[in-house]
């Protein structure tokens, strides 16, 4: 596939008129971008920048995602693609894989896949924060480090964040924390102070607690026994917030605590490797 000539015309890929309906296969993971495009009529007093400015964008987005317009004509009443965030829609070429896209564009495949719903690859996907320079695409986001650990010691991971290889299925699969092996009953710990804004059984993860951190930071403990706090729980690092077990459908046999940390952002809630934050 010509990574080369996808690079060189984003701006004539076809772009998606009306807000797809499709939602997120994984009720927990964010809303595609394609799903909450919006639309701006341009009006007489309109300009490039002022577009942008309206809605937090830079010029290069609006630019990319409507090729019917250039900075210097803007026609009156033409309607226009606004994303929420900086990116661009591109359509896919035949047989590329997150993978593929993601060393085309310079964009993690695990920050492509859940900015598009975790979904399987379309015929079109958003490429968020790049703009228009062909050999230089950035991703800007800030890691925040944690000061606990979600059980009482340290314990195997024996399944990673990121791409899985799965026999039984066409496309590998994306594991969006880690899975840290520990007995059915073994107290499970907040990893930071923070607020309780999920309990419940939510389902692939069964027993959830989901906790949010201050700086947009996010811990989500999954497969539990036992939950033994509420939603609105103000809890300290350390303190006993569940215990392990089997609950949902884990991706691996024995007895684990799943852990995800995710951060804050307009793409909504996104996943990082949890094991950048685990420092014992």
């Amino acid at each position: 596939m010509n990574y080369q000539y996808l690079l060189f015309t984003l701006g004539l890929s076809l772009i998606l008129l009306t807000p797809s309906p499709v939602k997120s296969l994984d009720p927990l993971c964010p809303s595609p971008i394609l799903s909450r495009l919006n639309r701006h009529k341009i009006s007489p007093t309109d300009t490039l920048e002022s577009i942008a400015e309206q809605y937090n964008l830079t010029p290069n987005t609006i630019i990319l995602n409507n090729p019917d317009i250039t900075p210097d004509s803007l026609p009156l009443g033409t309607d226009i693609i606004i994303p929420p965030v900086n990116g661009i829609i591109v359509t896919v070429p035949d047989l590329a894989s997150w993978q593929d896209l993601a060393e085309a564009y310079g964009v993690r495949a695990d920050l492509l896949f859940e900015v598009n719903g975790c979904q399987p690859l379309g015929e079109e996907v958003f490429i968020p924060g790049i703009t228009w320079h062909p050999d230089k695409v950035t991703e800007v986001f800030n890691y925040t480090g944690l000061s606990g650990y979600p059980l009482p010691t340290e314990a195997a991971v024996i399944l990673t964040y990121g791409w899985q290889d799965e026999p039984s299925q066409a496309e590998r699969l994306f594991h969006s924390g880690v899975d840290l092996l520990a007995d059915v009953g073994t107290n499970v710990l907040a990893v930071e102070a923070g607020t309780v804004v999920y309990v419940g059984i939510e389902g692939n993860y069964g027993n959830l607690i989901i906790i949010n951190h201050q700086g947009g930071l996010q811990t989500r403990y999954a497969h539990l026994q036992n939950i033994l706090v509420d939603p609105g729980d103000l809890v300290e690092t350390g303190q006993v917030i569940g215990t392990v077990g089997v609950t949902g459908t884990p991706d691996v046999e024995e007895p684990h605590l799943h852990f995800e940390v995710r951060y804050q952002t307009p793409m909504g809630w996104l996943a990082q490797d949890p094991l950048i934050h685990l420092i014992r």
